[in-house]
């Protein structure tokens, strides 16, 4: 196991010992979010590089390696590699079946052309990076992937790695962003939460709107469904009413944070979930990330 890996494990290993004893704090776990997905980001500049001089000192001979399982794949963090006109000459992962092709109109799951925009930018600047979403081959599961790209003479060669969770920093940011529309147009603002696609939407991110008067959803942007039900009434995975004890903290304090367990949307699983609320005009609007 890469040593970047091991820490990443020891870390959340000390995280769940010390959870009962020392209830780490909204800013410690922002610093624990963070580090694992600096990990991530150093494994796959990491492995750039390697590709980048494989290439460099082997030529196009040397491509045939990033399509093989070996030293130029790290678990879901692979290599892939193209030529200027955009055929794809190599791939360690889940595009090896492109391999061949001429990729350049070729989409990500939300009809993006990643390709044309990372071929762009190479020949623009050389180098560059690209957000898509694509299958992470290690849970069989489209995800978000950032990619960082450089240009080796005549060849474009990638690395990218998948970061499906959001940060606490951005759920606190997106619930920043929900208040201001809220409070400038409320109708409006309700709509757009739940508007697929929308900026209010960013993968496992995604805002919930409780009336405090009589405890009813007016918006969720991941179960529209639950619009117009009485949230004291909604319990997570282990039987917690969790609606109920945010609008009693809500109503107490006018702003908290919460615990418990929800369906990720992006993985499509029940995992840890952190939430923080606060009241605006009557209403409770929440935003929570999912936890690693």
């Amino acid at each position: 196991m890469p040593k970047l890996r091991i820490r990443t494990a020891v870390l959340s290993l000390l995280l769940a010992l010390a959870g009962p004893l020392l209830a780490p704090s909204a800013a410690f776990a922002a610093d624990a979010a963070a580090l694992s997905m600096h990990m991530d980001e150093k494994r796959a500049h990491a492995l750039l590089e390697r590709a980048v001089k494989h290439v460099q000192e082997k030529g196009a001979a040397g491509l045939a390696d990033f399509s093989r399982q070996g030293s130029f794949v790290d678990r879901e963090i692979y290599v892939f590699a193209l030529s200027q006109d955009g055929t794809l000459l190599a791939s360690g992962g889940s595009s090896a079946g492109l391999i061949g092709r001429n990729v350049t109109d070729q989409v990500d799951a939300v009809g993006k052309p990643f390709f044309r925009e990372l071929l762009e930018g190479a020949a623009a600047k050389g180098e560059g990076e690209v957000d898509y979403r694509w299958l992470n081959p290690i849970d069989n599961k489209v995800e978000p992937k950032k990619t960082f790209y450089r240009k080796v003479g005549d060849t474009v060669v990638a690395v990218g790695f998948y970061s499906p969770r959001a940060t606490p920093v951005q759920a606190q940011a997106m619930l920043t962003r929900a208040i201001d529309a809220l409070k400038a147009d409320p109708k409006q603002a309700l709509a757009d939460f739940q508007t697929l696609g929308g900026r209010f939407m960013m993968d496992d991110l995604y805002v919930f709107v409780i009336d405090l008067a009589d405890g009813r959803f007016l918006a969720h942007g991941a179960n529209p469904e639950l619009v117009g039900r009485d949230g004291k009434e909604v319990r997570d995975a282990k039987g917690k009413a969790i609606t109920l004890d945010m609008i009693n903290i809500a109503r107490r304090k006018g702003a908290g944070e919460l615990d418990y367990v929800w369906r990720n949307p992006t993985t499509g699983k029940p995992e840890s979930k952190h939430s923080y609320f606060r009241t605006v005009d009557g209403r409770l609007v929440g935003v929570g990330y999912f936890t690693r």
